[in-house]
């Protein structure tokens, strides 16, 4: 059966695989494929800040699937099939690598508070860092030492895991500063993908603006999930505006909280 054309399978007749803050993974339609399901759930500060935001799944869901999109077409490889529908996207099963890898193109956030440097301020070069996936532990910070160390990766998959990670910074600033946003930092995932007896990094996951930070070229406006973490208000409008801008959504249309629902 070819993967590109799954039987579709109701939510409660899956077997759910994983389930994290933001997204829930189900076994898929064939060997070595998940259904990944994107929640409306919004969360910061490692779950010490929650909520639901109607819509969000949905905008996050779109969002993802034209970058990953355009990732597997320049060739930079991705754990992305296709999506589904409104909330789902078809993924390969991967091992993921216990890490966040963080790329950082202008001082904000953590960073900032770290080293005191004024937030918005642009960085001598682009900075990756690597953080420990570990919700218990508030994902601490990791240097290379820790990750070879500890077995989480070895120096060749750090490697890859750098360069894919450049890639795709190099991308993203294009594809954003395009549409008149600027790309502050972002966050990936990666993930072994095993082919046979062959296996390679992927990026993994989702990039959308739960895991980046947009801020309008000129206003300076945040279009990200820092809306969420300061009480700004408006982050559906905030995702709405990148997702107009990237020409995904029509200038009137607005994504329903509808579609897929997840079935307890």
């Amino acid at each position: 059966m070819d993967i590109l054309k799954p039987r579709y399978v109701p939510m409660n007749r899956r077997r759910r695989i994983y389930e994290g803050k933001a997204k829930i993974l189900f076994e898929g339609p064939e060997p070595g494929t998940l259904v990944q399901f994107f929640k409306d759930d919004a969360t910061a500060f490692n779950k010490k800040k929650m909520d639901v935001i109607d819509g969000k799944g949905v905008l996050n869901n779109r969002i993802s699937e034209h970058i990953f999109s355009h990732l597997n077409r320049m060739g930079i490889p991705t754990h992305f099939i296709k999506r589904l529908n409104m909330r789902e996207q078809l993924i390969r099963e991967v091992e993921i690598i216990p890490l966040e890898v963080v790329v950082r193109n202008l001082a904000a956030g953590s960073l900032s508070t770290r080293l005191g440097i004024e937030e918005g301020t642009v960085l001598p070069r682009s900075i990756i860092e690597f953080y420990y996936k570990n919700d218990e532990l508030n994902d601490p910070m990791v240097t290379e030492e820790h990750i070879t160390a500890f077995g989480w990766a070895s120096p060749q998959e750090i490697d890859d895991i750098m360069a894919l990670a450049i890639r795709v910074n190099d991308f993203l600033a294009g594809l954003f500063l395009g549409a008149g946003i600027q790309l502050v930092d972002f966050k990936i995932e990666c993930g072994r993908l095993w082919e046979n007896d062959m296996m390679r990094i992927v990026v993994a996951d989702e990039i959308s603006p739960d895991s980046c930070r947009l801020w309008d070229v000129q206003t300076k406006d945040k279009l990200d999930k820092d809306r969420f973490r300061h009480d700004m208000g408006g982050l559906v409008e905030a995702y709405q505006e990148v997702a107009r801008r990237l020409g995904i959504l029509l200038e009137n249309e607005r994504p329903k909280g509808n579609g897929p629902v997840l079935v307890q």
